[in-house]
């Protein structure tokens, strides 16, 4: 089964974008993430709508932070981008008349719900600055302190 990776993913690029030095284009962003431009420029549009980022047009345009990273969870972002579903469990729903259907998707649904709700609250307890926090951390333990301020310890993956 395909996991939805798009919260993850973002992520990955708003902590490079946090440590570059100017915008960064969908080209670019497309490379680290190995897509295509356009579906950059429509997952970041959400994250624009939000108020997150901002965009750019022209030789020197492209995609910055627009936010305080202390102020923005993980929730927020999941939220910005449209997140799908939490789980990708499901109750079947072929047989509604049968009663073994329904003793199950009450027992799954029930689990599923305690379960988004403990995620949702996970979440939304993460800032972005936490995040940037522990890249930067990671980057001085390797000897990566000049890529910390690029945003360019992985390569620019």
């Amino acid at each position: 089964m395909r996991t939805d990776s798009r919260l993850s993913r973002v992520l990955h690029v708003l902590l490079h974008m946090a440590r570059h030095d100017g915008p960064l284009t969908s080209e670019h962003i497309a490379r680290m993430l190995d897509t295509n431009p356009v579906v950059v420029r429509r997952t970041m549009a959400g994250l624009r709508e939000a108020g997150y980022v901002t965009s750019g047009a022209g030789k020197h345009g492209g995609w910055s932070m627009a936010c305080d990273l202390r102020a923005v969870t993980l929730l927020d972002i999941h939220r910005a981008v449209g997140g799908p579903h939490l789980f990708a469990i499901g109750v079947d729903k072929a047989h509604p008349d049968c009663a073994v259907e329904k003793v199950v998707n009450q027992a799954l649904g029930d689990a599923l719900q305690r379960a988004e709700a403990i995620l949702i609250e996970s979440l939304g307890t993460v800032v972005l600055a936490d995040l940037a926090r522990q890249f930067d951390q990671l980057c001085v333990a390797g000897g990566w302190e000049k890529a910390a301020r690029t945003g360019s310890a992985d390569g620019g993956k």
